[in-house]
């Protein structure tokens, strides 16, 4: 099981933007298309969230394949239909219904995670759960789980391998939790993941060449490099560009417990809030999840009232249902939920019980059409797809492969969840690196480096068995024959102090102060050391395109997330803010989380909000000041005497 969990590819994030459901791919160019489109074959659908909301919005190239459903009132319009195939699909999988979505202001419910926005097409859900895969996990309880795990390893005779370091691991068969979260009893806190293995297909040297990319001498000519440094309290990740670092990544084994974005669920409905529209769910985790009505499937014969019905209609406390997660739990919000599934391959995306059809409209408009042929011919009927950008050159014996390879997963994840007493886990996403490594590799990488033996062979075998044609640029760094350890090596712990500072240098000699705050993020641009030459308005004009760069990288580097107010140094030129505010987004357009970016304001204000997923980097690196309780600053008890 472990063995073959390495070989399951969940959703690229940076590629997830790139897929869009069917439906709503011709009229909308954004429309996020991950977990939409339908897990548990109901009609109706909701929008998308995490990082499967952002492989609808390059999505837009598509057909709707089966019945089509009428739209419903509300902020959708029409009526829902029943969808028969679909319907019998949900009832086999037992997963539960989803409604439109409907927007609110998340301000009025701190404690809650975001809920889904307005407008979105049914098929934008597909994209939400846009995440992933292996297979059986346990419940906490558990006892049905164990018996389902041994029942798969017969029909996949996966392959056992003991791994230190990570996320999740640790040995053991049965035993204890982790003292995470209930969920992880069953297997002692180890992760049980099962995903069918692929079969490297032979390819020509043409095809060989183009999957390789450039090369130089016979070295890869990559842009990136990533960098994986294994120590046993933590495993760390670092994506080089050139020799800048641009993203770091952290786990810990302590994070099962909040680490669970794109983990699946057997939950159990605990209580149904109609004023909040939403319901907590005990998924086996020290906190709820939370599920909310734009999130939820139903049948539409299941509800008498006409229109869109409210979530007291849809569920029950006590419920049972399946469920996916789509952000982890932050601070006091606990993870949000989705009933949406979806199983990411290399090349496609697997909707069950769906009929979402899109292709990624990065591709070119010949590939596409060649696509779709092929996919009119192996799409699994009575389920969905989305095609990743991946999948360009892609041969059609190994997208019938990998289809065939997420139809027999989903079979086995549907298989234990009827098996299994709620709460369980059914899935569990794969350690950090593998996880990082099939959402991030491909031919733009010049290489990853790991310093651990037992990591490196994992990743060695899953880069073999999806991407051969990268495999020789997978490293072992042997710190016995190095002089320096491998962060050093790179400068990558240089860079990481300084990315742990509230202040940021430009080259110029201006500044950025970037202060976190429980609402928001401010970033200050101030000139500094930065003089100029000529004039105050082209002074000012360069510093702020420098600060736009640089800020641009900075989020992405500190994983800053939510909302963000950027105070550029007032120009009087509108031209020039004009090309600031271009220069930007232009510099965001190379984060594959998702942003948006408001106009600059007359007080040269920018506001803008990034996609938050989980903690950032200062959070991964920090602790709470038990002086000052985080706050900051100590008060002068004696003038308040």
């Amino acid at each position: 099981n472990d063995a073959e969990a390495r070989n399951a590819a969940p959703p690229n994030d940076a590629e997830a933007r790139n897929a869009a459901p069917a439906n709503d791919a011709e009229g909308r160019d954004g429309a996020p298309a991950s977990t939409g489109g339908g897990r548990g074959g109901a009609p109706a659908k909701r929008p998308p969230t995490g990082e499967a909301a952002d492989s609808a919005a390059d999505s837009t190239d598509g057909s709707q394949a089966g019945p089509r459903r009428n739209r419903r009132r509300g902020s959708r319009g029409g009526r829902g239909r029943k969808n028969p195939a679909s319907q019998e699909a949900a009832k086999s999988s037992g997963a539960a219904k989803a409604t439109a979505p409907l927007k609110r202001d998340d301000d009025a419910r701190p404690d809650l995670p975001d809920r889904p926005g307005e407008n979105r097409a049914s098929a934008d859900a597909a994209a939400r759960a846009l995440i992933p895969k292996p297979k059986i996990g346990d419940s906490r309880p558990a006892p049905v789980v164990e018996e389902a795990a041994s029942g798969s390893e017969g029909q996949t005779g996966a392959r056992r391998r003991r791994r230190r370091g990570g996320r999740g691991r640790g040995g053991g068969n049965g035993g204890g939790g982790n003292g995470g979260g209930g969920n992880e009893a069953g297997n002692g806190g180890g992760r049980a993941t099962a995903a069918v293995e692929a079969e490297a297909q032979a390819l020509d040297e043409e095809t060989l060449a183009q999957r390789r990319g450039r090369e130089r001498k016979g070295r890869p000519v990559g842009r990136y490099l990533m960098t994986v440094h294994v120590r046993p309290e933590a495993t760390q990740i670092a994506v080089l560009e050139g020799r800048a670092l641009i993203e770091h990544y952290v786990s810990r084994p302590q994070d099962d417990a909040t680490q669970i974005h794109g983990n699946i669920y057997l939950g159990r409905v605990q209580n149904v809030l109609p004023g909040m529209e939403a319901a907590f769910v005990d998924i086996g985790t020290p906190k709820n999840a939370v599920l909310y009505r734009g999130d939820v499937q139903y049948d539409p014969e299941d509800v008498v009232e006409s229109g869109a019905p409210r979530i007291e209609q849809m569920l029950k406390a006590r419920q049972t249902i399946l469920c996916q997660v789509t952000k982890n739990p932050i601070g006091t919000k606990g993870a949000r939920l989705t009933q949406e599934v979806s199983l990411p391959g290399r090349f496609v995306v697997l909707i069950p019980n769906s009929t979402t059809y899109g292709i990624s409209k990065r591709l070119a408009d010949d590939e596409r059409r060649r696509l779709r042929r092929i996919l009119d011919d192996i799409r699994p009927e009575g389920h969905g797809l989305i095609v990743r950008t991946a999948a360009e050159n892609a041969t059609p014996d190994e997208l019938r492969r990998d289809v065939e390879r997420l139809l027999r997963q989903w079979t086995e994840i549907d298989g234990v969840a009827k098996r299994s007493k709620a709460p369980a886990l059914l899935y569990r996403e794969p350690d950090l690196a593998v996880r990082i490594i099939r959402e991030e590799f491909n031919r733009e990488y010049r290489g990853v480096v790991i310093d651990d033996r037992a990591l490196y062979d994992e990743v060695h075998d899953y880069v073999e068995s999806l991407i051969p044609e990268l495999e020789d640029r997978v490293e072992f760094f042997d710190t016995a024959d190095e002089t320096l350890p491998l962060f050093e090596r790179y400068h990558v712990h240089e860079q990481l102090h300084k990315a742990l500072d509230r202040k940021v240098w430009l080259p110029s000699g201006g500044s950025l102060i970037i202060e976190r705050t429980e609402a928001l993020t401010v970033i200050d641009v101030n000139t500094g050391k930065n003089v100029g030459s000529s004039s105050l308005e082209e002074t000012v004009f360069r510093n702020n395109l420098e600060a736009a760069e640089e800020i641009a990288r900075q989020l992405r580097l500190r994983d800053i997330g939510g909302i963000i107010v950027i105070d550029f140094i007032d120009m009087e030129v509108k031209k020039n803010r004009d090309e600031v505010l271009r220069a930007f987004k232009a510099a965001l357009a190379r984060d594959k989380t998702r942003t948006q970016v408001f106009e600059i304001s007359e007080l040269g204000l920018v506001e803008m909000t990034r996609k938050r997923v989980s903690e950032g980097l200062v959070e991964s690196f920090s602790l709470e000041c038990p002086t000052c309780s985080g706050r900051g600053i100590i008060l002068d008890e004696s003038l308040l005497e």
